[in-house]
């Protein structure tokens, strides 16, 4: 069993663990293999040509960004992902160190409980790239000007359906001003029907698993990562109308950039794949395929949502409460009764 290890470069811990995680496979007969999947122009396939072979699981180690690295390798491969927390932010990383002995040893022999996230994917006008006259201006913020780019046919006339981008995104993306003195104006269609037109800072297209990210922090919703769904969210719009939209799976998001906008940076998963001039657009919708991340026995989303954001009771909440704090989680110890049964309830030992 080959295992693939991606590991934050500028974190001491992260190689130690790193170690630890070459020392397991090795005690189970596997063998692991780093992999460097930090140069942004290398596309999964290009970073899995390196590998002898096919890797049957990606271990990350650092934060969300090194398992959203990683995870679009495993994607490629149809590998499940083990993310290993050594970073900031630990949403998707469930496991410390600590864990791996117990962990890493049930996902080599094939026991480890594994839950499979809904994917996005993106569908074009045109092919996207990036100017290599834009790369400084993307990279450290400043640069010249931009010169303003002549409108490029996006009609259904001109362009028909478009052309698939081969791209996966495990939690939004982002379509984002260019420049820092000019918003963008976009046009948004849910469901092949024109929502509205909106000035903003940006738009994004978050899944259930990304709606705790940029999603959220730009005041759109939680979803609990086991639905299926698209998450529309404007960023600092200049309207009254600044909510998020939810829609079905099955009812895509396009973005169409309006004549005298400026340029637009599409950002998936935090890496910029192209630019968009006027008249190109992008519609995102859900993949056939789905993510495979390795959770814990115990998967407790909402408690995690808790911890991670530090939630505070309401202080009058707290007084009406009296001595008594508010159970934690609710497991009467009865049979669960039989129109009960399909929901996904706490167990004795712990939330589901």
């Amino acid at each position: 069993m080959l295992v693939a290890v991606v590991v934050h470069p500028t974190r001491p811990q992260a190689a130690e663990t790193a170690e630890m995680v070459s020392q397991i496979c090795a005690e189970h007969g596997a063998t692991s293999q780093a992999l460097n999947v930090w140069q942004d122009e290398q596309s999964p396939a290009d970073v899995l040509a390196g590998m002898a072979q096919r890797p049957q699981l990606v271990v990350t180690i650092g934060g969300d960004g090194t398992l959203l690295r990683g995870l679009a390798v495993a994607v490629e491969a149809d590998a499940p992902v083990l993310g290993v927390k050594a970073g900031r932010v630990g949403f998707l990383t469930p496991f410390d160190a600590t864990d791996l002995p117990r962990v890493l040893g049930a996902a080599l022999a094939g026991r480890a409980p594994t839950q499979e996230r809904m994917l996005l994917t993106l569908r074009a006008s045109r092919p996207l790239h990036v100017p290599p006259e834009l790369r400084t201006l993307l990279r450290y913020g400043r640069g010249p000007d931009p010169v303003p780019p002549l409108p490029r046919p996006g009609t259904p006339d001109e362009v028909g359906w478009g052309v698939p981008l081969g791209l996966s995104a495990l939690n939004d993306v982002v379509f984002e001003k260019l420049g820092r003195d000019r918003q963008t104006s976009v046009a948004v269609y849910l469901s092949g029907r024109l929502f509205a037109t909106y000035s903003a800072d940006g738009v994004m297209v978050a899944s259930p698993t990304g709606s705790t990210a940029y999603s959220f922090a730009a005041g759109g919703p939680v979803l609990s990562p086991r639905l299926n769904a698209l998450v529309f969210t404007p960023v600092a719009p200049h309207m009254a109308f600044n909510r998020s939209m939810v829609t079905a799976p099955d009812e895509p998001v396009g973005v169409q950039v309006l004549p005298k906008s400026g340029q637009v940076a599409v950002v998936v998963d935090g890496r910029v794949h192209g630019i968009l001039d006027p008249g190109d657009w992008v519609a995102v919708y859900p993949a056939r395929r789905r993510a495979k991340l390795i959770v814990a026995d115990v998967d407790d989303f909402f408690g995690r949502l808790r911890d991670q954001f530090s939630l505070a009771d309401a202080p009058a909440a707290r007084a009406d409460a009296g001595s008594e704090p508010p159970l934690l989680v609710y497991p009467p110890d009865l049979p669960v009764p039989e129109e009960l049964q399909h929901l996904h309830l706490p167990s004795k030992s712990g939330p589901a």
